[in-house]
């Protein structure tokens, strides 16, 4: 693969979901940290009114983490730009509430997990090779305490959630003494338009620049693996002992997303 030098930069962070929500915040981050930015989202006219507003010079990127092709054609824009990132962040995700019984929600459960877990595959896929030739970086995964066990009524999200945290272990050992670091991220609460359509309490519920804060802090450290905010953590491992039983009990009559988001 041939580019064009790129400019003169300083960090490099390639992100997706970066049109709202933990994405925005992340990308506030990073370029008030003087970072040159790929911004990937699908709505194009937000993330390059986005990208204006921040300081620095930045790539706003539409394209849509599902197409694979249109995600690689936006990480060859970025490495023609900028070079070889020295973090990407696999941000982008959807969620909505899914029932099995219900035939409706069939493609609402293929969309999440295209996005969810293909999606994050596809993010990481076009900078590997070179991350690995060059012998750093960091490939961060958003996955979601919803990945710990399945949630009632969010058989899809908790699939996809779960699926991410298994395949970013796999790509941390497989990258294992090369260099490049493999970071997964199960964040609690995030106050975001994700989550403002939830019913139901959601303890340990961080704004988006102050998780987004935390986990940079993650990110330069190499974490393997990390909950935020370390409270949900605790929850984490409460919930992975539990035996079923008494899982099924306590949430057999927790609060349910919405079904029928748009996606």
């Amino acid at each position: 693969m041939s580019h064009a030098s790129p400019a003169p930069a300083g960090l490099r962070v390639f992100l997706t979901g970066a049109s709202s929500g933990l994405g925005q915040a992340f990308a506030r981050h990073y370029a008030g940290r003087g970072a040159n930015l790929g911004l990937v989202a699908r709505r194009g006219e937000a993330l390059a009114a986005f990208a204006a507003e921040l300081p620095g010079e930045h790539l706003p990127l539409p394209a849509d983490v599902g197409d694979a092709g249109a995600l690689a054609a936006a990480a060859e824009a970025y490495l023609t730009r900028f070079g070889v990132p020295d973090i990407v962040i696999a941000n982008a995700g959807v969620s909505v509430g899914t029932l099995t019984e219900c035939s409706e929600d069939l493609p609402a459960f293929e969309r999440v997990m295209r996005t969810n877990v293909n999606g994050m595959v596809a993010s990481f896929q076009p900078f590997v090779e070179a991350m690995r030739r060059r012998g750093s970086g960091r490939l961060v995964g958003i996955a979601s305490v919803a990945g710990i066990r399945g949630l009632p009524g969010a058989g899809a999200y908790s699939a996809s959630k779960a699926a991410a945290i298994a395949y970013l272990e796999s790509l941390r050992v497989e990258l294992r003494g090369s260099g490049v670091r493999v970071v997964t991220l199960a964040p609690g609460y995030i106050a975001t338009p994700m989550t403002a359509v939830n019913k139901y309490p959601m303890p340990f519920m961080l704004q988006a620049d102050e998780a987004a804060r935390r986990m940079a802090k993650l990110i330069d450290a190499g974490r393997g693996y990390a909950v935020v905010p370390w409270q949900m953590g605790v929850v984490a491992r409460v919930l992975r002992a539990l035996p079923n039983p008494v899982f099924d009990a306590l949430f057999a009559r927790a609060g349910r997303k919405p079904r029928g988001l748009p996606l």
